[in-house]
Parts: structure tokens; C-alpha cells; sequence
């Protein structure tokens, strides 16, 4: 029986945490510190932190945040977004951070997967991927928070990584962020089938049958959740719920 993680993300631009549709029209929601201290009470299995405004400026800006968190929060905490170098990914886990996610720099240069992998272990190297269906109805990955297209296939680039060294797969739908129509499952399905590494997908969360829908369709190993969260509409007991009586294994 698969069992199944339920992760917070929170997309944070400078002190803030945002939320935006599509990975554009960010608008502020609250004091990020905050809302994961309350998703650690409420019995979330990991936090996800994605810089959205790193890649702009050549660094990832968490480090106090992630350190503040880190001091409350008794569960694993990936952070992603400006990550270039292994020193950067050691600054990071250094500041608090379990995992680091590396999405641009990993597609500039692809060897930093299986660098910072043999730094700090496959356990510890997420590959991200913003991904967006194009007019052939293939999946292209984007970087810079869905801002610029790479030219890379999802399903060519996810066996690459996996080869290289990274330990689990965040896939972001680009198309389904934010709108709360949910999972992209054809999405989820193709690099599920791929690898296998565990596949967290990210994306369209609206309403509490989405998840059966995702987990029963599809291999994925766990899902990140921002919108639903963050304005209280679903809570983490109803999808852990949900997840149980899909019959699969979940953290209570």
C-alpha cells in the first residue's frame, strides 16, 4: 500500500508569503513564519518553500525565514528558488532546510544535480519542474518561476535528472496552478511512469475529491498544496482523510 505525504507550499517573495494563478499576479496572503507554524500544528507532513523572485536576482533570500521555522517545526522543510551552486545549497541547509529544489540552474547546467546528490545525498536533492503543455500536447519545462520556456521535454528531462542524482520529483503545473480545477493527471501519470523516484505534484488542488482522483489515477508520492490551504478552504485533516479512505497509508 502507497503511502501518501501531504506538503504546505508556500511561495514567498521577500518577507512575504504569495499566492498568484499560473505562477503570475502574485499577491501577498500573510506572514509565512506563521502560516507553517499553524500547518505543523495541524499535522502537515513536510513544508515547501519556493522563493519566487530568486532566479531574478541570483540568490535565494530564505535563509532567516528558514532558520526561524526550522527552530519550531519538527518536520522535513525543502527549499527551492536561486539555488546555482553546491555552496548555495549548503548555505540553505545550513540555515535549516532537509532538502534543496533546484529547477533553472539544474537545467543550465545539469551536472549540479548530481553534484549537490553527491554532496548531500539523493534524499536530499529535489528536482523541480515547472511544466506546460504546448500546442502538441507534449509537456515543455519552464524556468524562472514559469516565466521562460527551456526547450526540454518533461519526460526526456525527468529521466536525465533521475539518472543524475535527484532523489524526488516536484512537478508544478503550470496550466492548473493556482486556478483550483485540479491535478493535471495526464501530467502526473506520464512522469510518475517514468522514474522511479517519488513524485510530488503541485498544481490545482480545489476540492477534497481531487485527491482521490490524483492518487488513485496516477503513482505520485505526495502532493504540495498552497491555494486550498492557505484561504482555509480544505483542511489537512479532511485530506488526510481522504487519503485514508482511498485506501492509502497516511501520517494522522
Amino acid at each position: 500500500m502507497r503511502n501518501i505525504r501531504v506538503i504546505a507550499r508556500l511561495d514567498i517573495k521577500g518577507p512575504n508569503l504569495i499566492k498568484g494563478v499560473h505562477l503570475e499576479g502574485l499577491r501577498v496572503v500573510g506572514d509565512p513564519i506563521e502560516f507553517a507554524a499553524h500547518y505543523y500544528r495541524e499535522g502537515i507532513d513536510e513544508i515547501l518553500f519556493m522563493d519566487s523572485v530568486a532566479s531574478l536576482y541570483g540568490r535565494n533570500h530564505l535563509a532567516e525565514i528558514i532558520s526561524l521555522t526550522a527552530n519550531d517545526i519538527f518536520v522535513p522543510i525543502t527549499v527551492g528558488g536561486g539555488i546555482r551552486t553546491v555552496k548555495d545549497a549548503k548555505d540553505v541547509l545550513k540555515s535549516g532546510a532537509d532538502k534543496i529544489a533546484i529547477n533553472s540552474a539544474a537545467v543550465a547546467r545539469p551536472a549540479l544535480i548530481k553534484e549537490i546528490a553527491e554532496d548531500f545525498g539523493s534524499q536530499a536533492t529535489v528536482l523541480s519542474i515547472e511544466a506546460k503543455k504546448n500546442q502538441n500536447g507534449s509537456w515543455e519545462v519552464y524556468t524562472d518561476n514559469g516565466r521562460e520556456k527551456s526547450g526540454l521535454l518533461v519526460s526526456e528531462w525527468v529521466e536525465e535528472a533521475a539518472s543524475l542524482g535527484a532523489g524526488e520529483v516536484l512537478v508544478t503545473s503550470i496550466d492548473k496552478e493556482g486556478t483550483g480545477r485540479g491535478f493535471d493527471i495526464e501530467l502526473m501519470r506520464q512522469i510518475s511512469k517514468k522514474v522511479t523516484v517519488p513524485i510530488i505534484a503541485s498544481g490545482g488542488m480545489g476540492k477534497i475529491s481531487d485527491i482521490h482522483e490524483l492518487i488513485s489515477q496516477t503513482d505520485i508520492s505526495a502532493v504540495a498544496i498552497a491555494n486550498s490551504l492557505h484561504y482555509r478552504k480544505i483542511s489537512i485533516s479532511e485530506i488526510k482523510k481522504e487519503i485514508a479512505l482511498s485506501g492509502f497509508k497516511v501520517r494522522i
